[in-house]
């Protein structure tokens, strides 16, 4: 379909009346609303009049209410500190985030169900050094330079070692005593 001037005259008067793209496609016909708002856009035509409202610049302007100040009002100093409120979550600041993950990694709690649990030595891999058959389980800061992986032997199909995997998949039962 081409846009003919006929057909141009007729979108800018349906236009300028308010109708929406998708009615002015139904009268020109043989055009869809997107061919219609494009040929809208490229002769820069003015944003559509509202059908059957009245123009935003007949209706008159609301002065702003001042809200009067109680009389015992007393203004903040400029150079007095605001307090600030801060969100709590993963939404901190960066500085005000405790960073120590060794600490925290202590304070975890551990199920034992019975048996000696030995606390494996870690080989202290980097990410490249990684295999299959290597634990995964991230020890540090990865910010901070001694950031490494615990690197022991991995059971079949696990991508921790034995001693983090009871800390990574504990029963919910347990979960839910140790809280």
């Amino acid at each position: 379909m081409n846009w003919t001037d006929e057909r141009v005259e007729k979108l800018k008067k349906l236009w300028s009346e308010g109708l929406s793209a998708s009615q002015i496609a139904a009268q020109l016909g043989g055009v869809s609303r997107n061919a219609v708002i494009g040929k809208v856009h490229r002769l820069n035509l003015p944003g559509r009049a509202k059908a059957g409202g009245t123009p935003a610049s007949a209706r008159p302007k609301r002065p702003a209410q001042a809200t009067p100040r109680p009389t015992n009002f007393t203004a903040r100093p400029a150079n007095a500190p605001r307090p600030v409120s801060r969100p709590v979550g993963n939404a901190l600041a960066k500085d005000e985030i405790d960073t120590d993950f060794d600490a925290q990694a202590e304070n975890l709690p551990v199920v034992i169900s019975g048996k000696n649990v030995v606390v494996p030595m870690s080989r202290k891999l980097e990410l490249t050094q990684l295999t299959e058959r290597t634990c995964k389980w991230p020890i540090g800061d990865p910010l901070n330079d001694d950031f490494h992986f615990c690197g022991c032997e991995s059971p079949d199909n696990s991508p921790y070692c034995t001693y983090h995997q009871r800390l990574a998949y504990q029963p919910s039962a347990e979960r839910r005593r140790a809280r």
